[in-house]
């Protein structure tokens, strides 16, 4: 298995790398290298910038809008923008539904939906989670009970993240209960704006909105708006949870990271020395590069088989329990660098920091609000423990 980059391949990443030159705003990079909050707007202008160019949905066939790339192209270009500080693409409407709309969909949802995808018409969240449902989706209560050419919904949706600035929600309902709890789900694609929705913010511990509570009391849903067969909605939530594992592992993000950390390490001092002389500290560092190294082996190989026909099975859990540990670290170690700096995430000294002015080392008042952020990596898109009964069933048979 040849893992090195054919001539076409690196010229497709001088490509890349020249577009991002081009039209990454500076304004955007320096606030996601520095790990400052991304609004709104700020979001929905890279959205924009690369549908101009027909980059945004980068795995969906041509047919539908996406550039026709293979998968090393895909990869090339998510590493390349990760390391140029781009804002991540919010998943849910592209890297999410859109696969399950290409793959189960109707030819009418297809031909309504996708175009407002990728122009930014729908801004798209995710209703999987519910407060007695999380790694255990089989275990969800919200209810769609079908009256005439509208299912009546009722139920609450949790951890919604970005569920406060979406017009659109894809969610998994109970249409049947005399069943195994698996084959009585549904995948059905509800307008925030209808009446008996209620949003609710939740405010993590880094002190951001991000994520939210959603209430459903008797929501009215259009029967066009189920994706696929009613009860078989189990089937599509896996193969949307295949594309978010996947997503989640974030080679690139953590190569970025990590390559902030060096940058701090050499230039923060403990007893006159640079951090990245102190032995026990620049082991850690070491041992998390190693293993990031490692891990991107895994991913190429994974990318491979993709070229030649294969699909990720295992491979996807693997790369999400290890991307998620490496991405820990890392912000661990960053926050250590840090020391006493790393103690403010308040807005105020975030915004500070957003106008210039010093406080600290660079990035320092952003270190605490991205570690306990990141905690939650090994918990959604299923718990890394959940991840290893999956591997021990797929590979081992247990």
């Amino acid at each position: 298995m040849d893992l090195k980059f054919t001539a076409e391949e690196e010229a497709f990443r001088s490509e890349v790398l020249a577009f991002l030159h081009d039209r990454l705003p500076q304004r955007l990079a320096s606030k996601v290298s520095n790990g400052r909050h991304l609004t709104r707007d700020d979001m929905a202008q890279w959205h924009a910038i690369l549908h101009e160019k027909g980059w945004l949905a980068n795995h969906w066939p041509q047919e539908y809008g996406g550039p026709g790339w293979t998968a090393v192209q895909k990869f090339i270009f998510e590493n390349e923008c990760a390391i140029a500080g781009a804002p991540r693409i919010v998943p849910f409407g592209v890297n999410m539904l859109g696969p399950v709309l290409i793959k189960y969909g109707s030819e009418a949802q297809k031909r309504y939906w996708l175009p407002r995808i990728l122009d930014g018409s729908d801004w798209w969240c995710q209703g999987y989670s519910e407060p007695g449902a999380g790694s255990d989706l089989a275990s969800v209560r919200t209810t769609a009970i079908r009256e005439g050419d509208h299912y009546v919904v009722n139920g609450q949706k949790t951890w919604t993240t970005l569920g406060h600035y979406a017009n659109m929600i894809f969610c998994l309902v109970r249409t049947a209960t005399d069943v195994r709890k698996q084959e009585g789900i549904s995948f059905l694609l509800i307008d925030m704006n209808t009446p008996g929705i209620e949003v609710r913010p939740i405010i993590t511990l880094d002190g951001e909105h991000e994520v939210n509570e959603v209430f459903f009391t008797d929501v009215r849903v259009p029967v066009a708006n189920m994706v696929g067969e009613e009860n078989r909605g189990w089937t599509y939530a896996k193969y949307l949870l295949t594309y978010e594992r996947t997503n989640i592992a974030g080679v690139g993000f953590s190569v970025a990271a990590l390559a902030r950390l060096k940058r701090a390490a050499q230039t923060i001092t403990r007893n006159g020395k640079p951090l990245a002389e102190d032995r026990q500290f620049a082991a850690r560092v070491a041992k998390v590069e190693i293993d990031l190294e490692n891990m991107k082996t895994t991913n190429l190989r994974v990318i491979a088989a993709v070229a030649g026909g294969g699909v990720p099975g295992a491979e996807s859990s693997m790369l999400k329990i290890r991307g998620t540990e490496i991405r820990q670290e890392i912000a661990s170690l960053l926050r250590r660098a840090m020391g006493p700096y790393a103690a403010p995430f308040v807005e105020e000294a975030l915004e500070a920091g957003d106008a210039g002015e010093a406080i600290g080392p660079d990035g320092a008042a952003s270190a605490a609000a991205q570690y306990f952020n990141n905690r939650k990596l090994s918990i959604f898109g299923g718990s890394n423990e959940i991840q290893k009964n999956i591997i021990s069933k797929m590979i081992l048979g247990l």
